[in-house]
């Protein structure tokens, strides 16, 4: 079974655009291929991000042939592989930590935007992703070379929505758009724990 319609999961509290609703992170993946124009449109729509001082510090290592994704898997965990395998493109997201004016501090925050346009233009394209923070950073560093003003942020699968039913028996009950806390709870005005009414 495939979930087409995330609202049977998800109701949001205020109007909304449906793509906010319909993005999820699947584990099951087809083995079907990404065409490139279509990749690269995830990838346009990221680099529209806003960052500070435009600095853009998001790059992307991606991995779209066997023999590259066969690298990335020596680093993802036992559990991430159980299901990661069948995802036709793995990207691996980083930030660039500093700039000519010094620190970026905000150069995690400005990439997690670049995720975020990525994600949702995923979503358009009849994609889907599924970020993971499950592999060993220090082996990502030594088997790609990825220099020490960089930092990584996630690993994400990228593809076509599988079968639930070729999931691992332990993660299909687990394979549905999952809901969030009340809108009350996130936001508080003047002082923390102050609740927004």
């Amino acid at each position: 079974m495939i979930i087409n319609d995330a609202k049977n999961y998800r109701k949001p509290e205020h109007e909304i655009d449906d793509v906010f609703i319909n993005r999820w992170s699947p584990r099951s993946f087809s083995e079907q291929e990404v065409p490139e124009n279509i990749l690269l449109s995830i990838f346009e729509a990221a680099r529209w991000a806003p960052s500070a001082y435009n600095e853009q510090p998001w790059r992307f290592i991606i991995a779209r042939t066997k023999e590259a994704r066969e690298k990335f898997y020596s680093f993802v965990s036992e559990f991430n592989l159980t299901w990661c395998k069948k995802a036709p493109v793995l990207v691996l997201i980083l930030s660039k930590k500093n700039s000519e004016r010094g620190e970026n501090k905000s150069h995690a925050f400005d990439t997690g935007a670049a995720w975020g346009f990525l994600a949702l233009q995923a979503t358009k394209c009849g994609l889907v992703t599924h970020p993971m923070t499950g592999f060993h950073f220090e082996k990502a560093i030594e088997v790609l070379g990825i220099p020490d003003d960089y930092a990584i942020q996630a690993l994400v699968a990228i593809g076509y929505q599988g079968e639930r039913e070729d999931l691992p028996s332990n993660l299909q009950e687990q394979e549905q758009p999952k809901g969030r806390r009340p809108l009350g709870e996130t936001i508080f005005e003047d002082t923390f724990g102050n609740t927004w009414k």
